[in-house]
């Protein structure tokens, strides 16, 4: 007997129940494939989307979330998902073939109808190995041991001496329930780096959205002088530290390599088993940084389809042609580049 043929339908608020069902139980889904990144990319930057699920006998078995981001400084792309380091089709195993052809195809078809220049898929693994692909980005993911102490030996040894200086300095940690100090060392950060800041509604609202499943650790010297921050997401047994920043006393007392150790420790004692270090360019300092973790790198496969351009577009910090744009932004007061900022980077994604 024939199987009965996959249809695909856009979210609908009634149907998010059990689209994020389906993702919190689908090995291939990530955080990002929550359907609450709907709402959050069309309220805080103003992205039309599509959120795509296939379905077979009333059952969910694939979803794809989409954003179509339009700049005239960065271009025209549909992208699964803006603002987000994993994306693509997530699939059930038994219709992993017909889901992704499905969901592809109305992707195409909705690319092809809002003129865009590329279509992005942010995959964790390659789907289509034939396709442009970008190879700047990798994941560092790796298993936290059920013991603590396990996972301190774990650190290569000169990572571990960090860990243990800031320990001595007498760093603590504290979970914050809002982001104002996060955001402060996070948008001091990020002008000191060139790239402008994303606005502080976007943080509040990630913390409004996913509660306990967004968590804001903050490390302080003992006189609670604020040095360091992340923001990270919980999702099934993983955390994933996903944004970050520090102040420029941070690096003399270790408070980041203590920021990252009382993150791995907390998600050990709450039952986490994977941490994931998230995305960095290969080359860079955060990259070498998450290495000396003894985290391996893993290259992440964002494969594309190309319509009105030739080649894979670069709109990343590494690219030669913003160095100028750098350079300015960095001599920017903090003021000035969070008033206008989240103007610019709502269109990189």
């Amino acid at each position: 007997m024939d199987r009965l043929a996959i249809t695909v339908k856009p979210l609908a608020p009634e149907d998010a129940l059990r689209w994020d069902a389906f993702v919190r139980a689908c090995p291939q889904a990530t955080f990002f494939h929550l359907s609450a990144w709907q709402q959050i990319t069309e309220q805080i930057f103003r992205h039309r989307s599509f959120f795509l699920y296939a379905e077979r006998a009333g059952e969910i078995v694939g979803v794809l979330p989409l954003a179509e981001v339009k700049s005239r400084l960065f271009g025209h792309a549909l992208t699964s998902l803006p603002f987000c380091v994993y994306g693509g089709v997530a699939a059930s195993a038994d219709s992993e073939a017909e889901a992704l052809a499905a969901l592809e195809a109305e992707a195409d078809a909705l690319a092809r109808k809002l003129g865009v220049q590329h279509l992005e898929y942010r995959n964790l693994n390659p789907r289509h190995p034939d396709w442009p692909h970008q190879e700047l980005y990798v994941t560092f993911r790796k298993a936290i041991l059920p013991e603590v102490e396990d996972n301190m030996l774990a650190i290569p040894r000169k990572q571990r001496a960090m860990v243990r200086k800031g320990i001595k300095n007498g760093l603590v940690s504290h979970v914050d329930t809002d982001v104002e100090r996060f955001f402060a060392v996070y948008a001091d950060n990020v002008l000191r780096h060139g790239t402008p800041a994303l606005p502080k509604r976007f943080f509040q609202c990630l913390k409004e959205t996913f509660g306990d499943d967004c968590e804001v650790l903050t490390v302080t010297d003992d006189a609670g002088k604020v040095l360091s921050s992340v923001l990270s997401f919980y999702f099934r047994d993983e955390v994933l530290p996903y944004y970050a920043g520090d102040d420029l006393a941070a690096r003399d007392v270790a408070a980041n390599d203590f920021k990252y150790w009382e993150l791995m420790r907390r998600a050990c004692e709450r039952g986490c088993k994977v941490f994931d270090y998230g995305r960095s360019k290969v080359g860079t300092g955060p990259y070498s940084f998450k290495k000396n973790w003894g985290f391996e790198p893993q290259h992440l496969s964002y494969e594309y389809q190309l319509y009105k351009r030739d080649s894979v577009p670069q709109n990343n910090p590494m690219n030669p042609k913003y160095r100028l744009f750098i350079a300015m932004w960095r001599r920017l007061p903090v003021g000035v580049a969070n008033a206008i900022g989240p103007h610019i980077v709502r269109n990189l994604g």
